[in-house]
């Protein structure tokens, strides 16, 4: 999160050495403490190493299955303790499979563009 010094009104932002450090020791806790990972990464602007003041951060989880709704399963996830604002996407195996044999727009980003830190989804 951006940090205010407190004799200055200037805002500064976590480097990016920062962000992937810590997502790199976040993702090897989440690894750790659960047992369904099947792939964990992150894509967009850091992947792209765009990333500016401001950027969040975006993950792509795959999971072996979840009988939690797809829009509720990032909820279960800490990403509050990563360094800057995070998008976290949970998809099952069955579900990424499908989603890379449609062969959409974010599906071929997603494919392009994910850094893996445990996987990649086979």
């Amino acid at each position: 999160m951006p940090v205010t010094s407190l004799s200055s009104s200037v805002k500064r932002w976590p480097t990016t050495e920062t962000v992937i450090d810590g997502l790199r020791r976040w993702c090897a806790h989440q690894n750790e403490r659960r047992t369904d990972i099947v792939a964990l990464g992150y894509f967009g602007s850091y992947a792209r190493g765009d990333e500016a003041f401001g950027s969040d951060l975006d993950l792509v989880a795959v999971v072996e299955s979840s009988s939690t709704p797809y829009l509720e399963r990032a909820r279960t996830w800490p990403t509050h303790t990563l360094a800057v604002p995070t998008d976290l996407i949970v998809y099952t195996a069955d579900e990424w499979q499908t989603l890379l044999d449609g062969r959409g727009r974010f599906a071929e980003v997603l494919s392009n563009e994910t850094v893996w830190l445990i996987g990649p989804p086979d």
